[in-house]
């Protein structure tokens, strides 16, 4: 496998800036035209001021580009957090006193954050089983979608107000009886635009975000209709006076509801936090340069950008996938790109308010649909059934609790399930949270042997040890002795594999031969049955 040369690498600073200003810039100024429209929505969606949106993202790319420790991350406000910002602010009373004390549960969760970061807690993203990460973000998905229906449809938002998710998907008939045909015409057509517009293979025309041809269809349609006069109020977004909203608005009062402040600050770290370093983690094998993010160092960094939004109003930040999948697309090639789309949304927030309050909270509302639907597609189930059967259970559990009850409830239950299914399989009780693990140097190369098992509870011990091998040697990993290895170690052992041959070495996964594979996927989980 190809090295990657360090001469080669992208130089990182104000050396950085210098030499790359040009594509860092240009692709800045494409995610700002994507992460406007998504700003907007997802801080509407999260019932917090819409300008608070773009209040989190200007500051997630012009302060916390100087502290993170990836290089191609786009922090901002993000779909996946929606469902518990909208809960916070509904639990501690709705209206401006919710979300002023959700502002105070998401500064403390920041300070969590940075001391997450400091004590180089990043790696503790192995402990979650993947399925259970998937099942977490399609419950959202789901979630979002049921929450956006009657915004799409510009019903009045009483008919939606106080349903469960299983009601709201139950008065989808209401939604569309009472729909407004004006709007509800310019959010379909919108949502249309959002799910067909990356299928165009045109090279010029599929560069250009689906958010941006959204607005360009839906403000003028909704200049033509007179929102203004014609629409209720709650039809169009509602910026106001930008700079008059800039106070400390967080409320620590919520403190002495104690329950209710610690399950939410707990959410917004675990949930938060598992988010953006899984995005990290993706966006390090978009790379084109393979570089190597510091996860903890990020992990501060969005921390440090969360207290100053959250104590000015804003919404929690993180390493944002699809504007950071963007980022890479478009050619980016430091954390200047992250700068750029800050001070671009800064600039254009600064002169064009009126310009953004033409928009129509419909067209908003399919922005995000489309965010649901990327989360919750039937692809992702068929995905899992692919890896095999017992990954979708784990999956299905996750989403029924997450939509049931709340996410914390919910990514509980999927680790749980995969526990049973892990002991169910072989997995010996003794090995719940540690696999006896040595590595041996003989013969020019390292052999890592893994007795008992090796499943998502007890890999961190195992990944110690891979982590302290010198690079650029022969690795062979002997799960001769292994009885189980589920899917999440299976996906590990591929991370692995992959970071370390780019670093000019070598890596074997040997004493698989008496296992049976649970399905045919070939990062399916393994059972030892004997010899084959």
């Amino acid at each position: 496998m190809k090295t990657t040369n360090q001469s080669e690498l992208p130089k990182d600073g104000f050396a950085g800036l210098r030499a790359h200003w040009q594509s860092d810039a240009t692709s800045g100024l494409l995610v700002f035209l994507l992460a406007l429209p998504l700003s907007l929505g997802i801080a509407k969606a999260s019932d917090f001021p819409a300008v608070m949106g773009l209040i989190t993202a200007i500051i997630g790319g012009i302060v916390v580009s100087f502290f993170a420790g990836s290089r191609l991350t786009i922090k901002g406000p993000a779909a996946g957090l929606i469902v518990i910002a909208a809960g916070a602010v509904a639990e501690f009373g709705g209206g401006e006193q919710g979300w002023k004390l959700a502002l105070g549960a998401i500064v403390v969760a920041s300070v969590i954050q940075i001391a997450f970061g400091l004590l180089k807690f990043g790696k503790y993203t192995d402990f979650f089983p993947l399925a259970a990460v998937h099942g977490m973000l399609a419950a959202i998905g789901i979630i979002i979608i049921g929450k956006q229906i009657p915004v799409l449809l510009n019903d009045a938002p009483q008919l939606a107000a106080g349903k469960s998710v299983i009601g709201l998907y139950a008065s989808l008939p209401d939604f569309i009886a009472n729909m407004d045909p004006k709007a509800g015409i310019i959010g379909l057509v919108s949502l249309a635009l959002m799910l067909f517009w990356p299928l165009i293979k045109h090279p010029v025309l599929k560069k250009i975000p689906a958010p941006l041809i959204v607005l360009i269809i839906a403000i003028p349609a909704e200049i033509i209709e007179n929102f203004k006069e014609t629409e209720p109020e709650y039809a169009l977004v509602h910026i106001g006076n930008f700079m008059g909203n800039l106070s400390l608005n967080a409320s620590f009062a919520g403190v002495a509801q104690t329950g209710l402040f610690v399950k939410y600050v707990i959410m917004f770290v675990l949930v938060g936090s598992l988010e953006s370093l899984l995005t990290v983690k993706a966006l390090d094998m978009l790379d084109p340069w393979h570089r190597k993010s510091d996860y903890n160092k990020d992990l501060i960094a969005v921390g440090i950008g969360n207290i100053a939004a959250g104590l000015l109003g804003g919404l929690p930040m993180i390493s944002e996938v699809a504007r950071s999948s963007a980022n890479v697309n478009y050619g980016a090639k430091t954390r200047w790109a992250n700068f750029f789309h800050g001070f671009f949304l800064l600039a254009f927030v600064l002169v064009a308010t009126p310009f953004i309050e033409l928009i129509p909270n419909c067209a908003l509302a399919a922005m995000l649909i489309s965010v649901g639907i990327k989360l919750a597609h039937p692809k992702e189930f068929k995905h899992m059934l692919h890896i095999g059967r017992e990954q979708l259970i784990v999956f299905l559990v996750t989403i029924i609790f997450t939509i049931a009850e709340d996410l914390l409830v919910g990514i509980a239950a999927g680790m749980l399930c995969e526990i049973i299914i892990n002991a169910i399989h072989g997995k010996p009780l003794a090995a719940i949270f540690k696999a006896p693990t040595e590595v041996v140097f003989a013969e020019e190369q390292y052999t890592v042997n893994i007795s008992k098992a090796a499943v998502f509870t007890n890999f961190l011990g195992i990944k110690r040890k891979l982590e302290s091998i010198p690079l650029g040697g022969t690795v062979v990993i002997n799960l001769e002795e292994t009885k189980l290895i589920d899917h999440s170690v299976m996906e590990n052992f591929h991370h692995f594999k992959r970071d370390y041959e780019l670093q000019g070495g070598k890596v074997v996964l040997a004493g698989l031969h008496q296992h049976k594979s649970l399905s045919s996927h070939h990062l399916a989980a393994r059972k030892k049955v004997g010899l084959a």
